[in-house]
């Protein structure tokens, strides 16, 4: 709400709301990137081939196939990948030169000359009727009037090794899946590329470790990927993902699941096909799914039945029984300070 009386309208608008970073900036170029895309790219390649090109904008596209470029907004090249339409989710997509088989969709990833892109937001803020999106308004208005070009995702060119990998997380299903996506055998999106490493907040715990329990009953790792500080300390962990300083207890079943910072699981529970906020506790003996949780004020399921549990939870209630079909003590969740 920098500069009208409402929140941020679309993606142009998001920017236009914070052209003074830009104006005070001195760059030459802007490079315009979504914040709930998961992909590995070198932007440098990217900024190179717009300048060689001689282009006003640049747009990153990924070859799709043609029968699922209807999920996208495609462009159409011509032969030098110079850009002539923009369709958004069109229901007959144009096909790539040479290929008639796929389809060439914009990943929401820009590249324009500063001096253009304050120009066309300035205007596109002024036009009634304009959701102010990029992709919906700019970018199309901008095809017919100016040199735009497409960069091809995902080649050779450039310092990241070439996975392909891009998925938009805007959904809790698509969040979940682009995590379970790191633990298959061979993850398609490279995490470990030694020249191009993948960098995270320094979060200064200790080192994960795993331990016997109460009773001695031995924990077990499974196919998961444990990040510092977290301890699992008796219970299983199958296909999760723990982030820092969570704590499994005895005798806890995490499967298929994704635990934040600090989030402690009690002994005895059982949770699977979770993503569980930031320092939350669940309690001893709790069953955590989809069928359990049905109806929890506060708890969301998602379509496909993955249950998150978010910050601050604590009507507990008759939900996430143990598998008596009681609650547990009474218990409910909360926020562990």
């Amino acid at each position: 709400m920098r500069t009208d009386d409402s929140w941020y309208q679309g993606t142009a608008d998001a920017i236009y709301q914070n052209l003074y970073l830009l104006e005070r900036s001195g760059a030459e170029y802007v490079v315009v990137l979504s914040g709930d895309h998961i992909y590995r790219m070198d932007y440098g390649e990217m900024v190179r081939f717009h300048t060689l090109s001689d282009a006003d904008a640049t747009v990153a596209c990924m070859p799709v196939d043609i029968g699922e470029a209807s999920s996208f907004g495609v462009v159409s090249v011509n032969e030098e990948m110079r850009i002539d339409a923009f369709d958004e989710k069109p229901t007959v997509p144009n096909p790539m030169p040479g290929q008639p088989d796929k389809a060439l969709a914009s990943m929401g990833i820009y590249v324009f000359s500063t001096e253009l892109l304050l120009k066309m937001l300035r205007k596109d803020h002024l036009c009634e009727g304009s959701t102010h999106d990029f992709g919906h308004d700019v970018l199309p208005k901008l095809i017919k009037t100016n040199d735009v070009v497409a960069y091809e995702f995902g080649t050779e060119i450039g310092r990241v090794s070439a996975d392909r990998y891009w998925r938009d997380v805007g959904t809790i299903d698509s969040y979940f899946e682009a995590n379970m996506d790191l633990l298959r055998p061979v993850p398609p999106l490279d995490l470990y590329q030694r020249d191009w490493q993948i960098r995270t907040a320094d979060a200064r715990s200790p080192p994960a470790r795993t331990c016997s329990g109460p009773c001695e009953t031995e924990p077990r790792l499974i196919n998961s990927i444990i990040s510092p500080g977290a301890i699992v300390s008796g219970g299983t962990v199958v296909n999760s993902v723990l982030s820092p300083d969570v704590l499994v207890n005895a005798k806890a079943n995490v499967v298929d699941s994704i635990l934040f910072d600090g989030v402690t699981v009690g002994a005895g529970s059982r949770m699977t096909r979770c993503v569980v906020e930031k320092r939350v506790s669940i309690p001893p003996g709790a069953i955590v799914d989809a069928n359990s949780m049905a109806g929890a004020p506060g708890c969301v399921i998602s379509e496909k039945g993955i249950v998150v549990i978010p910050k601050g939870f604590s009507d507990w209630g008759p939900y996430g029984g143990s598998p008596s079909g009681a609650a547990v003590n009474g218990a409910k969740l909360q926020l562990q300070n």
